[in-house]
């Protein structure tokens, strides 16, 4: 499904402040420059590419915040939007806030999921506790 040229150019816009504005720190600025964009979306949103970089930047911010239950449902979100299943960053995030939630299986198959699209390198950046829930498994594989 497609977006109106005009409708898509205002999300981009909203889109590109809210980057701006968390690049100098004011996430809740950005939140709501997020939001205006998700809005513009028509229901259902997860059929639009749009919703899937949208739902991943407010997931970002409410990681951020440390509210992992909204965060992780923003992730479910992304995943369920195109190509949200096979984006190793969604798949990555995704399994971090389960981890957060307390939901480790589940967050071991996300994580997993990211690991076998890109490799090790989806974890360098992040916390060590991510990566040992699933480097069982993969050296386990990988014997």
């Amino acid at each position: 499904m497609e977006i109106s040229e005009e409708a898509y150019s205002k999300i981009t816009e909203y889109c590109n402040k809210g980057d701006m504005l968390l690049e100098e720190g004011k996430k809740n600025l950005a939140y709501a420059q997020y939001q205006k964009a998700l809005d513009l979306i028509p229901n259902p949103k997860v059929y639009y590419e749009a919703a899937t970089w949208i739902y991943v930047a407010l997931g970002d911010i409410y990681i951020s915040f440390q509210d992992y239950e909204k965060a992780r449902d923003c992730f479910y979100n992304a995943m369920n939007c195109p190509n949200g299943t096979t984006n190793p960053y969604v798949l990555l995030r995704l399994g971090e806030t389960l981890v957060e939630t307390h939901d480790e299986e589940n967050a071991r198959e996300y994580l997993l999921r990211a690991y076998m699209i890109v490799g090790d390198d989806i974890f360098l950046e992040e916390e060590e506790k991510y990566y040992s829930l699933v480097k069982d498994i993969i050296k386990t594989n990988d014997e």
